[in-house]
């Protein structure tokens, strides 16, 4: 496998864990997190779709344009455009899932890279969803409680907490989906997030070191 999925992994956790504790550091503010946060998960996780032919040149485009959006949304603070970067953002990780999951599922060969790259997978779901959470909340705005103040139609850390505590079905209860729409967000990304750690997390790890022992065997 030509990908090295670590990079993707980098990104994927400065905007999960780096970015919000960089937040209550007090060391950048939100809006510019955001532009941070976006801007470094699209630059370097683009790197993953090297190799996938037209889908590299479409990650492209979608990478500079949302670059772009983000810094003006940020400039103009203009709520549409805070959505349109928001969707932006959505395609291009679809996309990276895409074809991350295509090359971590097919293959019989179990390499730490291709564990890594299904990490990367389960953790660009959690962003994705959390994205969807807040294309939501503006659309129809009261769909969830308990959000704080930091909660606007941008990206911010009350959506991505929100989303990883509902992945790992750990359901702290603090912030809650009201609406029918909201609670079937939930209740998709809970079912999909608990089947892709059973099912492919899983059987990858079993398998490397099943790999790695008869690896040792042999010498």
């Amino acid at each position: 496998m030509k990908n090295n999925f670590s990079y993707l992994l980098v990104a994927l956790l400065i905007l999960i864990i780096g970015v919000p504790v960089a937040y209550d550091l007090e060391l950048i503010s939100l809006p510019l997190s955001k532009v941070l946060g976006i801007s470094s998960l699209l630059a370097i996780g683009v790197g993953s779709l090297r190799g996938a032919g037209r889908l590299f040149h479409v990650a492209i485009f979608l990478v500079v344009a949302g670059i772009i959006l983000s810094i003006l949304s940020v400039a103009l603070d203009n709520d549409a455009l805070h959505i349109i970067s928001q969707l932006t953002l959505f395609v291009f990780l679809l996309l990276t899932t895409f074809n991350t999951l295509r090359k971590v599922a097919v293959g019989n060969d179990v390499s730490l890279n291709r564990i890594v790259g299904a990490v990367c997978v389960y953790l660009l779901l959690g962003v994705m969803w959390s994205i969807a959470y807040s294309v939501l909340e503006y659309l129809q705005p009261g769909s969830f409680k308990g959000l704080t103040e930091l909660a606007t139609p941008a990206w911010n850390p009350d959506w991505i907490y929100f989303s990883f505590v509902t992945i790992t079905t750990l359901g702290y209860g603090d912030i809650t989906p009201l609406t029918q729409t909201a609670r079937s967000l939930t209740v998709s990304e809970a079912i999909v997030g608990q089947f892709f750690i059973a099912v492919l997390v899983a059987g990858l790890v079993s398998a490397y070191i099943s790999a790695r022992q008869n690896s040792s065997k042999r010498d």
